[in-house]
């Protein structure tokens, strides 16, 4: 599971120009210094680790960081070393993330594994985080400890998503605590390191990181809704995904809710939900998963959490900086359809 914003964000009617301006040169000194910090003395390993960064990318997180900056001092020195740590560290997720979902495109491109192999990915993936581990460390102890605990989360997301729910667990409260782990903390780490760095203050902190935690679950629905529904030449990624590997999201929780199917169409989906699919199988769940009613259910949820992420918000000073995290909930919820 994975996602992105639109590269035209800051562009939005609803964001302020001088914000938008501001937020794109720091991400412009970000870039810079993502590009160098890849770099090895090795080319192979100078290719692998600048190909996701090459292929593009909205780098999202890194402008939370950057815009929440702006609750306090978006000039402090740290915000761009801040910005790209949180940066390498998802990419870095994703060659391990592709490795085992064994994906042939990422961001339009074939996959590190695709290209290079699973080793050189993992090892790739390893490197990239290693990187970042390098830059965090002269921004101290604390943004230390705060990207070792949002780290452990990740793996820990991975993994109850690779073992799925054990017997008892509600499946839906499961796939929801991998969404939390998976994606929602890093994205609300990316905020709280732009407004501590920024010197916002400890209560606008604490709001904008659960504004950004309930955000970042809504960010992953929504991924999960267009692995079912999005066009691919908007996502860069194979549609299905989620169903070939047999990982069941929200979308198909919901689909499975029934105690009977309601139709010979439900009965079908139900065979195949939850197991390897192959193409033509693939191809045959996802138009039936397209139809039901449980796209609407989680859409509806996907909109749910966007509204707590507003409810965190509303406790922020008004102004320019708000309203970009208001139009980002919006966004969200939009790009669902």
């Amino acid at each position: 599971m994975s996602g992105a914003v639109p590269s035209d964000f800051l562009a939005l009617p609803s964001i302020d120009a001088g914000l938008a301006k501001e937020v794109q040169e720091a991400l412009d000194h970000v870039e810079e210094l993502l590009r160098e910090t890849v770099s090895a003395s090795d080319p192979l390993l100078t290719e692998a680790a600048s190909h996701l960064l090459s292929a593009g990318g909205k780098r999202f997180r890194a402008t939370l960081v950057l815009l929440a900056s702006h609750f306090g001092d978006s000039t402090a020195p740290e915000l761009v070393r801040a910005a790209a740590v949180v940066e390498l560290t998802h990419v870095a997720t994703l060659y391990h993330d592709d490795v085992m979902d064994e994906a042939e495109l990422r961001r339009g491109e074939p996959s590190a594994n695709q290209r290079w192999g699973n080793s050189v990915a993992i090892l790739t993936g390893d490197y990239v985080f290693a990187r970042a581990s390098e830059i965090l460390a002269d921004l101290g102890t604390e943004a230390v400890r705060m990207q070792a605990r949002t780290f452990g989360r990740l793996v820990q997301g991975q993994i109850l998503e690779t073992a799925g729910p054990q017997e008892g667990t509600d499946p839906l409260e499961h796939y929801l605590r991998v969404v939390s782990d998976k994606t929602a903390s890093l994205i609300a780490s990316s905020a709280e390191f732009g407004a501590m760095f920024g010197r916002a203050g400890d209560e606008a902190t604490r709001a904008i990181t659960r504004a950004c935690d309930a955000l970042g679950t809504a960010f992953q629905l929504a991924d999960d809704i267009l692995d079912v529904a999005g066009d691919p030449g908007e996502s860069g990624k194979v549609p299905g995904t989620d169903l070939r590997e047999g990982v069941l999201t929200l979308p198909m929780l919901y689909a499975l809710r029934p105690a009977q199917p309601r139709s010979a169409a439900d009965a079908r989906l139900r065979e195949l939900l939850g197991r390897p699919l192959d193409d033509a199988r693939t191809e045959e769940a996802l138009g039936l998963l397209r139809a039901h009613p449980a796209m609407e259910e989680a859409r509806a949820t996907t909109r749910e959490w966007a509204d707590r992420a507003r409810s965190e918000l509303v406790t922020l000073p008004g102004g320019p900086t708000r309203e970009a995290f208001e139009a980002l909930c919006d966004y969200v919820v939009r790009r669902t359809g």
